[in-house]
């Protein structure tokens, strides 16, 4: 979804460089470690943060993980800039760039785990190229995170939900787990909503999920 213009976003990022990259200043392929303050720690990524609200729940609740949002829309992005500047959690970073386009900004097995949450379903099938889970996609998925990286998806969407399996699974990503209803799962415990799932569940909607890694010595 296209949020409104926010004139004072564009201002604040170029004033924040040390919490936030840009697609074009963004040389750091191979050394996001050195941009957080304990760079020891598992880096993780979520593609299309939004508002940030998982991304921020994910850097209070985990400490020993290190987290990028990677957001596309700059008003978005703003947004969750704005929040960090209060929180200055030193486990978040922030990134305005396109998800097309993780190759050229990681390398292999930089990122442990990878998110996608609530993303575009594009339902007409003449777009199905820009799902988040098409082939094209997933191959870069593959690329950056180790063997034992998984993705993890939620969505509200069926049909997204649906598709997601059957890509997965032709493009040889083995399930570790997977729920045809999140909030009844023992996963909810420990499962920290995004503002469209909190916003759908609270209308009684269903929320998909599953965790998946790419099993490159599959035998078929």
């Amino acid at each position: 979804m296209r949020l409104r213009n926010k004139p004072w976003a564009l201002e604040l990022i170029a004033a924040h460089p040390q919490a936030i990259v840009t697609a074009e200043t963004s040389n750091l392929a191979g050394h996001w470690a050195a941009r957080f303050e304990n760079p020891e720690l598992p880096i993780e990524l979520e593609i299309g943060s939004g508002k940030g609200q998982f991304i921020i729940g994910m850097a209070q609740a985990h400490p020993e993980i290190n987290y990028i949002a990677m957001e596309l829309q700059t008003p978005a992005i703003g947004m969750i800039l704005k929040k960090q500047l209060e929180l200055k959690l030193p486990n978040l970073q922030l990134f305005l760039a396109d998800g097309a386009d993780l190759t050229n900004y990681f390398v292999v097995n930089e990122i442990r785990n990878l998110y996608l949450n609530f993303s575009d379903p594009w339902p007409k099938t003449k777009h199905a190229k820009r799902r988040l889970t098409y082939s094209s996609f997933l191959t870069q998925y593959q690329e950056i995170l180790p063997e034992t990286g998984q993705l993890r998806f939620k969505t509200d969407n069926q049909g997204l939900f649906e598709y997601s399996l059957m890509s997965l699974n032709q493009n040889h990503w083995q399930f570790d787990f997977i729920s045809l209803d999140l909030h009844q799962s023992e996963r909810q415990a420990t499962n920290i909503e995004t503002e469209y799932e909190q916003k759908f569940a609270a209308k009684g909607q269903v929320i998909y999920a599953l965790d998946a890694h790419y099993e490159s010595a599959r035998t078929f």
